[in-house]
């Protein structure tokens, strides 16, 4: 987490990305607090000044629909940027910045001025304008990861792209290659024993329902390959279906995985397997827990790495 230190502002900021968004207070512009306002000097007068007809005032900036939280109560300009933010008055000591899928939201202890809120949003503007940058590039892909279940849709098997064909004649799922392909074009296809009209409902559940079988059969595959590399005992394979983690380990031997794991190539499935076995001989994440992973799965940087960039298709 980007740290404060060596900033000119008094006050510590935290910084978040990917955090859950707070619900933002509806607030209204505060008043700039009296020593923030420039005090007039003896003779001048204090009422404005009527703008000159000849040079009308600029339009605002539009904010782009990357920039404005949906529950925006205050702007700012950052940059050549204009960022809409929600901002909240909090119980806590610091500023705080989330940039979530949302948007950008600002919280602050209720002593803090807004002016000053504006200040450190200055200073960390390249970080807020990048995080955003970040989350709009996510929510793109995740757009294009959505898939629309019907007769000849895509989904992701072992990094191959497999395609449903809806054939009433068929019972259960089947799998099938081709035997000759264009470059380019899937090879596989799921053959469902579905009725041609089908609704989306069922033709994504019986495609869940394959995975999962299929996610079982290879899971107890390659932990069977890797168990007997790193000389420990699995007692009990279970899958998960959790949203944040690909798997867990305890100490009396059990293993979850995540049945998405599926989705991705053998590689990036035998990382994660190596790395929950890997805790039945150091359950820490400490040097000597790493030597074992690599010692079963050398070069697994790679495989890591996919899991953090790769974005799946939603089952909703």
């Amino acid at each position: 987490m980007p740290s404060a230190s060596g900033s000119p502002h008094p006050l510590p900021i935290q910084l978040s990305l990917f955090d859950t968004t707070p619900e933002a207070e509806a607030a209204s512009a505060s008043p700039r607090p009296a020593h923030d306002r420039p005090s007039a000097m003896p003779g001048t007068p204090t009422s404005p000044v009527a703008p000159s007809a000849s040079a009308p005032a600029p339009a605002p900036t539009p904010v782009p629909p990357e920039h404005r939280h949906p529950r925006a109560a205050r702007e700012i300009h950052l940059g050549e940027h204009r960022v809409a933010y929600a901002f909240r008055r909090a119980r806590r000591r610091t500023i705080g910045f989330v940039v979530g899928p949302e948007g950008l939201t600002v919280s602050a202890p209720r002593w803090v001025s807004v002016g000053e809120v504006e200040v450190a949003l200055r200073e960390k503007a390249p970080w807020i304008l990048r995080k955003l940058h970040e989350q709009r590039e996510r929510t793109r892909r995740l757009e294009r990861a959505r898939i629309e279940w019907r007769d000849g849709a895509g989904f992701p098997f072992l990094g191959e792209t497999v395609i449903v064909v809806v054939d009433p004649r068929i019972t259960g799922s089947v799998l099938r290659q081709a035997e000759a392909t264009l470059p380019g074009v899937p090879a596989l296809t799921l053959h469902l024993g579905l009725p041609q009209a089908a609704a989306a409902e069922q033709i994504r559940d019986a495609v869940q329902s394959w995975l999962q079988r299929q996610a079982r059969r290879i899971f107890e595959e390659r932990t069977a390959v890797f168990a007997e590399r790193l000389g420990v005992r699995v007692r009990r394979l279970a899958l998960s279906a959790a949203a944040t983690r690909w798997g867990s380990a305890n100490a009396d031997g059990s293993i979850r995985l995540n049945w998405r794991l599926v989705h991705f190539a053998l590689p990036v499935i035998d990382y994660v397997v190596t790395h929950e076995l890997a805790h039945l001989r150091e359950m820490n994440h400490s040097p000597a827990f790493w030597d074992v992973v690599r010692s079963a799965l050398p070069g697994f940087e790679a495989a890591r790495g996919a899991l953090r960039t790769e974005v799946l298709p939603a089952f909703e």
